[in-house]
């Protein structure tokens, strides 16, 4: 009897969620970091990771998405996507590991690392264009943690059920949306002040390095 389409997609797409990550570790790494370069982080991500378990209370509505956005628009996309991983990877020790835990890793990561190429291409000096990415880049988050779901727990898989996936998690994607676009209108430009000046004053990871 053959495998399951199924069973060989559980076994093969950790590996390859895994395999998209190492690079980016490896890049920061080969950058040959300071300690300073360190710290923001592992700041970053110790706020972020926090701040989802404080407002874990109201599913979906939090403010580690914003965090990390942040984290990227400041040190850069490769900052951006450690902060990301990493604050999925604490937050969770607090609320609880999983399957999931990878994916999570993954998409914070991306959107990290996306608004540091993205700020380094300007279009961030648009608000509403920083405020749109926040937007969709919780939604985006929710449709890609579907995969997850309907990886694990869904046979056959059929464009229905992805269909039905994402009618049922919306409220909660628009409210992750909605949280980013928040945060980040109350965070953004004042923790982006200070940190570009902590980042000039101490060159911390100075962005000709990455």
């Amino acid at each position: 009897m053959g495998l399951r389409t199924d069973s060989i997609l559980k076994v093969i797409v950790p590996v390859v969620l895994i395999l998209v990550q190492i690079p980016f570790f490896i890049a920061f790494e080969m950058k040959k970091p300071k300690p300073r370069d360190l710290m923001p982080i592992a700041v970053l991500s110790v706020i972020g990771a926090l701040g989802r378990a404080v407002f874990a209370v109201i599913p979906s509505f939090n403010p580690n998405s914003a965090v990390v956005i942040i984290a990227g628009m400041q040190f850069g996309p490769l900052a951006g996507f450690l902060t990301g991983s990493l604050s999925a990877l604490a937050s969770n020790m607090l609320l609880g590991q999983g399957p999931w835990t990878l994916w999570q890793m993954t998409a914070w990561g991306m959107m990290g690392c996306f608004a540091g190429v993205f700020q380094r291409t300007g279009i961030f000096k648009h608000r509403g264009l920083l405020y749109s990415y926040g937007f969709l880049s919780g939604i985006l988050f929710g449709w890609f943690m579907n995969l997850q779901y309907l990886i694990g727990y869904v046979y056959p898989l059929t464009m229905g059920a992805v269909i039905a996936s994402c009618v049922a998690s919306i409220t909660f994607d628009l409210a992750h949306g909605i949280s980013t676009l928040i945060f980040l209108f109350i965070l953004e430009r004042p923790w982006g002040k200070k940190l570009k000046r902590l980042k000039v004053k101490y060159g911390i990871l100075d962005i000709r390095r990455e």
